[in-house]
């Protein structure tokens, strides 16, 4: 029987504070959701002044890298270097963004970030899934 790792508790919640830390320190006011690896939320946390929209797209953002078992930024890097026929794929969001939890080279979660710039948002996730090594 194969075995997968899993995010625990203690784990998305250090996810979450490391991300938070890292949006803080640059004054950017995001939403952080953290996804399994079949992109059902786990946990979000809205900091204050972010816009209500980064709500669904910080999941939609973790939905995606949960599906697509990569960061959503190559798919926006795929769309924006002309493959347009990929809009038509189906999956939430495409927006750069959300980034695995890889364990053992395994999809384990995701983390999705919306409210600043596409760079940005990769920044924080990255910090955030950085936090449990």
């Amino acid at each position: 029987m194969n075995t997968k790792s899993v995010l625990t508790l203690a784990e998305v919640n250090t996810i979450l504070d490391a991300a938070q830390n890292e949006a803080q320190s640059n004054n950017w006011a995001v939403t952080i959701a953290v996804a399994d690896d079949g992109g059902h939320l786990l946990a979000l946390r809205r900091l204050d002044k972010a816009p209500l929209f980064s709500i669904d797209a910080a999941t939609q953002k973790a939905r995606t890298s949960a599906f697509g078992a990569r960061e959503t930024q190559l798919f926006e890097e795929m769309i924006n270097n002309g493959r347009t026929a990929f809009l038509s794929a189906p999956m939430d969001s495409m927006l750069s963004g959300g980034v695995p939890v890889l364990i053992d080279g395994q999809v384990a979660g995701t983390v999705g970030i919306s409210g600043v710039k596409p760079d940005q948002d990769v920044q924080v996730a990255r910090a955030g899934v950085a936090a449990i090594g």
